[in-house]
């Protein structure tokens, strides 16, 4: 099998994952290459997503490494058993991997716990809504970029509806709710759309309104993205210059707290919806 040129960022984690069980087990990479009978090369190329493996290969390392965890294992056997091109794939040479990775991220995910302070969530929002965000760009897209971004952002909201119903919960903070992105009309068409999606089964809304005052990391949005086993877990940021993602243990930890304070300051869902409805009203 020949080299990956650009790994996804799923393949470097699952790579990844690999690295830091070997380390676990006390390993350098020659000791791991005479025990599975390879070379360092090959180690260092799957470590890196840059060469593929199996997923009876993945058991046949975790057991020579010693891994204690089945459930870890089997859900990293399955990041490498994915053979089928998602949607995102489409999009490869138009968007960012960054955008393509996210895609990928949240198709795979167990669940999805997030915070947004300006914005509503990308998979709650309309098509006019998510328009009038991306119509802000600087520099400005081109009819075609914008059009390529808007089907994409619009593809993401798909996971709401997959047949294992994905368990999502969003905080949003009150500024989210009173910006008017493409103005009152289309800001209320937003608003009323956040209403029907939040009373989905598989969706939690609740606002973060002004009255509670600071809560931790509320210069930026965040999403918390549940793997199959919370050693893969990842935290997405956005930043200027695209998605960020972190998946230390350190970081995981922290992050889970972030959210759990932010979380214990905001409204309950059916208090959320009435807030929601209210600001509604005003647009």
């Amino acid at each position: 099998m020949p080299p990956r040129k650009v790994p996804t960022a799923r393949q470097r984690r699952l790579g990844a994952e690999l690295r830091k069980m070997r380390e676990h087990a006390g390993l350098q990479l020659t000791d791991a290459a005479g025990l599975l009978g390879t070379d360092r090369t090959t180690i260092s190329n799957s470590e890196s997503g840059r060469f593929g493996l199996s997923g009876d290969r993945v058991r046949s390392w975790a057991a020579l490494y010693q891994c204690p965890d089945p459930k870890y294992v089997e859900a990293l056997v399955a990041m490498a058993e994915e053979r089928i091109k998602g949607w995102w794939d489409d999009y490869r040479g138009r968007l960012s991997s960054g955008a393509l990775d996210l895609a990928e991220l949240e198709a795979n995910a167990a669940g999805l716990r997030g915070v947004t302070i300006m914005h509503v969530p990308g998979q709650l929002q309309t098509e006019e809504y998510a328009r009038a965000v991306f119509e802000e760009a600087v520099p400005p897209l081109s009819a075609v970029d914008l059009r390529t971004r808007l089907s994409h952002r619009l593809k993401r909201r798909d996971v709401l509806d997959r047949p294992e119903p994905l368990h999502c919960t969003f905080l949003i903070h009150e500024a989210a709710l009173r910006m008017q992105y493409g103005g009152p009309k289309v800001a209320r068409a937003q608003l009323d759309h956040l209403l029907k999606e939040s009373e989905r089964d598989n969706v939690i809304v609740r606002v973060i309104p002004f009255a509670v005052g600071g809560f931790p990391n509320a210069g930026s949005s965040t999403l918390y993205v549940y793997g199959l086993v919370p050693q893969l877990d990842t935290v997405q940021m956005d930043t200027p210059t695209g998605p960020a993602f972190l998946d230390t243990e350190t970081l995981l930890a922290n992050y889970r707290a972030v959210l759990d304070r932010t979380e214990e300051r905001s409204l309950a869902p059916a208090k959320s919806r009435d807030f929601i409805h209210g600001i509604a009203q005003q647009a």
